[in-house]
């Protein structure tokens, strides 16, 4: 019997659990590269989307490939946690807006209250930005970014992959740095 994603996620996989953080920018279309190369490490992954970001991603083609359904709004008192807790945090793309808010502790969507809890808990964080020139230039950006890095996240550069693409992997690298990823005994 095929076990539904609610009823798979009572149980804690046998890979650790990787929660995507997905924000509302035009190359979040393309996160099932980022599946794909952390279902590669050995990774089970589940998908917040911020509430813009669920319209730039194929929700159907990504909960198929994870298992997962993608969670973008906080459940209700009662339903079952839809995910496991994460081992550790990929959030990629990351936007101006999601990067500040989380900065300033302002959790008002399930990924931003994730985000904020997930780094009071010590749990590894990874961050690929995609922000323009024009905004990384305006001071709350940097402000945010040295905050964030002083409560341990780890963030690529937000230029990865140029005009190429954009470095999906760099950001499991990044985690890979804190030495995560690795499948329990």
């Amino acid at each position: 019997m095929t076990q539904q994603p609610d009823q798979q996620s009572a149980q804690q996989p046998d890979k650790p659990f990787l929660y995507v953080v997905v924000c509302a920018a035009g190359i979040a279309e393309d996160v099932s590269k980022l599946i794909t190369a952390a279902q590669e490490r050995n990774w089970a992954v589940g998908v917040i989307a911020t509430p813009l970001g669920l319209g730039f991603i194929d929700a159907v083609a990504i909960e198929a490939q994870t298992g997962y359904p993608i969670r973008s709004a906080w459940r209700s008192p009662g339903d079952p946690r839809p995910f496991p807790d994460p081992d550790a945090i990929a959030v990629a793309p990351a936007t101006f807006n999601t990067i500040n808010k989380w900065a300033a502790g302002i959790a008002d969507t399930l990924a931003l209250g994730t985000l904020c809890e997930a780094s009071g808990l010590g749990v590894p964080i990874a961050v690929l930005p995609r922000v323009s020139d024009g905004l990384a230039a305006h001071p709350a950006y940097e402000e945010s970014v040295a905050r964030l890095s002083g409560m341990g996240v780890l963030f690529g550069d937000r230029h990865e992959g140029g005009t190429d693409g954009f470095g999906w992997e760099r950001v499991l690298d990044l985690l890979a740095m804190r030495g995560t990823g690795r499948a329990r005994p």
